[in-house]
């Protein structure tokens, strides 16, 4: 039985603020460093982020690949320098940080980290060793060579969540009971959306085989209180949020926010 990674030692259901509090004084403010503190101020103790590398190879926590929806800049994060994106303020107010700086900035928040590029990759990784964090970052990856890469370079002390085609093998064995699919699912977390389409993916016989596998489930985005209820009555481990106002209010309602250390 493998060892349980320290990731998961925090509170459960895991509530996840999507790129920070981005909500009331802080609207627009999604990926700032601010956005981040703020949820940390305010119990979050999962964050969910994405990061891109620049030019020279700096990871900043970024959602787009262009600067241009978020920031004033203008451009591809990956045809810039560090130098050039820093100049770039988001929303106009607060500059693009790195990820190491949101590292160093929280050391006991636990991350959930989209690696949008294969450039970001190994400075991803090194991000991770310099500051000692493979306990508290779970990576992610739409990309499944990019994943691979990851769990190679990253070695085992590395968690991620599954990508698209181990999430099709769990959806897949969740509706045709008895297909040998469990070597096809390749990670410790089940980060999934509630659909796809007009496709259900996430519902009470998934999450019954995810958890008979060992897997967490997580979904994301969900913002809608009614849907929220749901989801935690489903058996779901986590939800991530763009309301993490609303969220917070759901699980105080059920007794399952954490108390303040």
């Amino acid at each position: 039985m493998p060892t349980r990674h320290p990731y998961l030692d925090g509170p459960h259901p895991r509530a996840f603020a999507h790129r920070g509090w981005h909500v009331d004084d802080l609207a627009g403010m999604e990926n700032a460093l601010s956005a981040f503190r703020r949820a940390a101020a305010e119990g979050y103790h999962y964050l969910e982020t994405d990061v891109h590398a620049t030019a020279d190879g700096v990871v900043v926590v970024h959602h787009d690949a262009s600067l241009d929806r978020t920031t004033d800049g203008r451009g591809a994060v990956a045809g810039l320098s560090w130098k050039a994106v820093s100049r770039a303020r988001i929303a106009g107010r607060e500059p693009v940080c790195r990820l190491v700086d949101l590292l160093e900035e929280l050391p006991e928040a636990r991350l959930n980290v989209d690696v949008k590029s294969d450039a970001a990759v190994e400075p991803v990784l090194a991000a991770l060793r310099r500051a000692n964090a493979w306990d508290r970052v779970c990576l992610a990856s739409f990309d499944e060579r990019r994943l691979a890469r990851l769990r190679r370079l990253g070695g085992p002390r590395l968690l991620t969540s599954l990508g698209p085609r181990s999430a099709g093998a769990l959806w897949a064995g969740a509706r045709v009971p008895g297909l040998p699919l469990r070597r096809a699912v390749r990670g410790a977390l089940a980060q999934l959306p509630r659909r796809h389409g007009r496709l259900t993916v996430v519902d009470r016989p998934l999450v019954r085989l995810a958890h008979r596998w060992g897997l967490e489930v997580h979904v994301w985005t969900v913002d809608d209180e009614a849907e929220m209820v749901e989801l935690l009555g489903l058996g779901v481990d986590g939800l991530v949020t763009d309301r993490p106002d609303l969220l917070r209010a759901v699980l105080r309602a059920r007794g399952s926010w954490p108390a303040a250390v």
